[in-house]
């Protein structure tokens, strides 16, 4: 099969975790290469997601690098096999290849986490809501690439939100249920939505109040998205210049206890759901 010009963030992924095999094995790309009778520079095309690799390849270099990981080795072959064309693809193109690549990790995730400061949450929000977040861009969106980020949220909202959507816990802090992107009565319909999605049983929403004294990560946004095995996580943070995802071992760990820290200072979901209410009368 021929390099990919735009690689997926899942081939992607793949193509990072042998590298980081074959670093902790000391191999080099030229040892690598060996196994297949293939030039060097195709490693190096295979470890950045450009040329793709297949599941019986992923377990030869698993086993060649010793990775005795057995569960972590046929997640990493099962990635390499998907090859179907998911939804968001149909808005390439249109759409910031970061958001895309958004869909598809909470797509192929486990399971979802997620803390938000200013905003809802993403799968959450309603059409006009998002739609008054994407006007606000700077530059402005010409219209037709406004309607599509529009779609493209709504259907990743129809995607996570529905009934078999995949666990989905989320971490607000009262100043998003405050904001009043759309106006009043926007604000007050999502709202409405939060409630209604609190009631799924995929779905846990909690609350950190103004009443809380204080907490790590209050700056930004991110969601963690939970991979079969957990080296295969994967954490996205928001960014002024698109989605950052990292994957390292260190990084997953700081914001998992990020994540736990939120939601022990967090209210009960009950609480939670008080609290939005609350707010929703106030304005």
């Amino acid at each position: 099969m021929p390099p990919r010009t735009t690689p997926s963030v899942r081939q992607e992924r793949v193509g990072v975790e042998l590298r980081k095999m074959r670093d902790s094995a000391g191999r080099t790309t030229a040892q690598a290469a060996s196994l297949f009778g293939l030039d060097r520079t195709k490693i190096t095309q295979i470890e950045k997601g450009y040329y793709p690799v297949t599941a019986e390849r992923v377990r030869m270099l698993a086993s060649d690098f010793q990775e005795s990981d057995t569960a972590y080795v046929d997640a990493l072959a099962a990635m390499a096999e998907e090859r179907h064309k998911g939804w968001w693809e149909d808005y390439r193109g249109a759409v910031p290849t970061g958001f895309l690549d958004i869909s598809e990790m909470e797509y192929f995730a486990s399971e979802i986490s997620t803390y938000q400061v200013s905003h809802v949450p993403g799968a959450m929000q309603t059409e006009e809501y998002g739609r008054a977040i994407f006007n606000d861009v700077y530059p402005p969106l010409p219209p037709r690439l406004l309607e599509a980020r529009v779609e493209n949220r709504v259907q990743r909202s129809a995607v996570l939100m529905g009934e078999s959507g995949r666990p989905y816990s989320a971490v607000v802090h009262e100043a998003a249920l405050r904001m009043l992107f759309g106006g009043r009565g926007a604000a007050r319909r999502q709202l409405d939505r939060l409630l209604d999605y609190a009631e799924m049983p995929h779905v846990t929403l909690r609350v950190i109040s103004f009443s809380c004294h204080g907490f790590v990560g209050s700056g930004q946004g991110i969601i963690h998205a939970k991979g079969p095995v957990p080296r295969l996580d994967t954490v996205q943070l928001d960014a002024v210049g698109g989605p950052v995802f990292l994957h390292e071992q260190t990084q997953l760990d700081n914001y998992r206890h990020i994540i736990e820290t939120m939601t022990g200072r967090s209210l009960a979901e009950a609480q939670s759901r008080d609290l939005i209410r609350s707010v929703r009368k106030e304005i």
